[in-house]
C-alpha cells in the first residue's frame, strides 16, 4: 500500500450520468450496484445535488428526499451532494432560513459531504450554506470550492487567495471545480502546488474531459501532491464527463501513490451502468456521445450543459445553429463580467447567447436572469460591468444596479412563507422536505404532488 495513496470520489450516480445522459438516472438503476460500489473504498460516492433534484421531479417521478433516504440505507461510505450556496439547488437566491433549512434535511437524510460553490465565486453567497453546514449535527463534511476558469482577470494566484478564505471560513477541504474541463495539466500542477503550500487542509480536484486534457491534469495534479480526484467509472467517463476510474487506478498501480482500489472489483459494476447507459439513451432518445472539442477553451460552456443544449437544439430543429451558439457565448460572457460558466451563470448567459443567435440582433430580447445577473443580483461578477452596457444596452435603471447581493437576498421569500402558500393552495400539512421542493421548482413540485398526493399528509383536490 503506498503511503500517500490518491483517494478517489465516484461520480458515476450524479455527474457521470449528468454530463452524458442528461440526469437521467433512477434509483432503480443504481440500486443493484450500492453494495458493490461501498465495497471498493471511494473517499465518497457522488449522488445527489447538481441537476439531480430537479430531473427527480421533472422526468423521472422520483421524490429526490427519498432518493436519498433509499441511497444512505444501502451505503456507508459517505454520501456527496453539489450544492450551489445562496442558490441550493435552484436557479435564484433564496433567504437564509430556506438555505439553513435545506442543509440541515440534507445532512438529517445522509449527506455526508457537502460540496459548496458559487458561480461567481463571491464568498458571500457561500457563508450561510458553509456555517449551517458546519453547525449540522450530524457532523458532514463540508467542501468549499474555486470555480475554475480562464479569462484576462483569472490566474492562480487569486484562485489560491480564495482558498485561503474557504479556509479561514472553516471548510474540511477546497475543491478546485474545473467544470468545463479548461485546466491544462501544467497549470494544474503550479495550481496544485501553490495550494499544498498555502493550506492547511486537503485538496480535491474536479475536471471534465470535454478539451481532452482530462486524464493528463489528474496525472500532474497528483505530481504536484493533490490528494482526491474525482473519477466516474468506464461508462460513464470521458467526452464531457471526468476521467474514468478504472483508467486512473491502472495509471498509478504499483507507483508511489497507487490507489490501492482494486480495478478487477470495478469491471462488474461497469457492466451493469454500461447497459442503464444503453437504455437511458434510448429510452430518451439522447445523442449520449460528445466528440471531445478543445475550442471549450473558448466557449467554455461545463459538460452538464453541452449535453443538454445539443438535445434542446435537436428537439427544436435547430443543430445547425450550434456552432454560431459557441462562438457567441463568449461575447456575451465579457459582456457580463467574465462571470465562470456554471448554474446557474452558464444557463443565464448560453440563453442570452441563444437568443441573440436566433433573433439575428444582439441583446434584441433580454431575459429578467441576464439583466439580473449583470445588475449585480447573483452578486459581485470578476470584472465590474460597464455602466453603459447595463443602462443604455440592457436598459437597467442606475437605482436598480445592486452592490450588495445579500440585502437582496434578505428579501427572498421565507420558510414559512412558503409553507403559508402551500397551504393556500390545499397542501394542509406539508412536510418541511415537500416544502422545501416547492420552495426551489413550484411548480414541477406541484406537479408532483398532484400525482402522489398520498404522499403529502393532507392534499384538497
Amino acid at each position: 500500500m503506498a503511503k500517500n495513496p490518491v483517494k478517489i470520489t465516484e461520480t458515476v450516480l450524479r455527474d457521470g450520468h449528468q454530463s452524458l445522459v442528461a440526469t437521467r438516472m433512477r434509483i432503480e438503476d443504481m440500486l443493484p450496484q450500492l453494495e458493490a460500489l461501498d465495497k471498493i473504498g471511494y473517499n465518497a460516492l457522488e449522488a445527489w445535488g447538481g441537476a439531480t433534484f430537479d430531473t427527480c421531479l421533472r422526468f423521472l417521478d422520483e421524490d429526490p428526499w427519498e432518493r436519498l433516504d433509499t441511497l444512505k440505507a444501502n451505503l456507508k461510505t459517505p454520501i456527496q451532494m453539489l450544492l450551489r450556496g445562496q442558490n441550493l439547488l435552484g436557479y435564484n437566491h433564496y433567504s437564509n432560513d430556506v438555505v439553513e433549512k435545506f442543509v440541515q434535511k440534507a445532512s438529517a437524510h445522509g449527506i455526508g459531504v457537502f460540496r459548496i460553490f458559487d458561480a461567481l465565486n463571491d464568498v458571500r453567497n457561500l457563508k450561510v450554506a458553509i456555517n449551517a453546514a458546519l453547525a449540522c449535527p450530524e457532523k458532514p463534511h463540508v467542501q468549499g470550492c474555486l470555480v475554475y476558469t480562464i479569462s484576462p482577470v483569472h490566474t492562480n494566484e487569486k484562485f489560491v487567495e480564495l482558498a485561503k478564505e474557504l479556509e479561514e471560513m472553516g471548510c474540511h477541504s477546497v475543491c478546485i471545480k474545473d467544470m468545463s474541463g479548461l485546466l491544462e495539466p501544467y497549470v494544474a500542477y503550479d495550481l496544485v502546488k501553490k495550494l499544498k503550500e498555502a493550506l492547511k487542509i486537503p485538496v480535491e480536484l474536479h475536471t471534465h474531459c470535454t478539451s481532452g486534457f482530462g486524464h493528463a491534469t489528474y496525472l500532474k495534479a497528483v505530481e504536484a501532491g493533490v490528494d482526491i480526484i474525482d473519477c466516474a467509472l468506464a461508462p460513464f467517463s470521458s467526452d464531457t464527463s471526468q476521467p474514468c476510474t478504472e483508467t486512473m487506478v491502472a495509471a498509478l498501480e504499483g507507483e508511489e501513490r497507487d490507489t490501492g482500489l482494486d480495478r478487477q472489483a470495478m469491471t462488474p459494476i461497469s457492466k451493469h451502468f454500461l447497459g442503464v447507459k444503453k437504455r437511458i439513451i434510448d429510452e430518451f432518445k439522447l445523442k449520449g456521445y460528445f466528440d471531445i472539442n478543445p475550442n471549450v477553451l473558448d466557449f467554455q460552456i461545463p459538460g452538464g450543459m453541452l449535453s443538454n443544449l445539443a438535445n434542446q437544439l435537436k428537439e427544436a430543429g435547430m443543430e445547425d445553429k450550434y456552432q454560431d451558439l459557441l462562438d457567441e457565448m463568449p461575447r456575451v460572457r465579457k459582456d457580463v463580467g467574465y462571470p465562470p460558466l456554471v448554474t446557474p451563470s452558464s444557463q443565464i448567459v448560453g440563453t442570452m447567447a441563444t437568443f441573440n443567435v436566433m433573433s439575428g440582433e444582439r441583446y434584441k430580447m433580454v431575459p429578467k436572469e441576464f439583466k439580473d445577473l449583470a445588475r449585480g443580483k447573483f452578486g459581485r461578477t470578476p470584472v465590474p460591468v460597464e455602466k453603459e452596457f447595463l443602462t443604455k444596452t440592457l436598459g437597467i435603471p442606475e437605482d436598480e444596479i445592486i452592490e450588495d447581493c445579500s440585502i437582496e437576498d434578505a428579501k427572498g421569500m421565507t420558510f414559512e412563507q412558503f409553507k403559508e402558500e402551500m397551504k393556500q393552495k390545499g397542501y394542509l400539512n406539508p412536510s418541511d422536505e415537500d416544502v422545501l421542493s416547492y420552495a426551489l421548482f413550484p411548480q414541477v413540485a406541484e406537479e408532483f404532488f398532484k400525482k402522489h398526493f398520498k404522499q403529502i399528509t393532507a392534499y384538497v383536490k
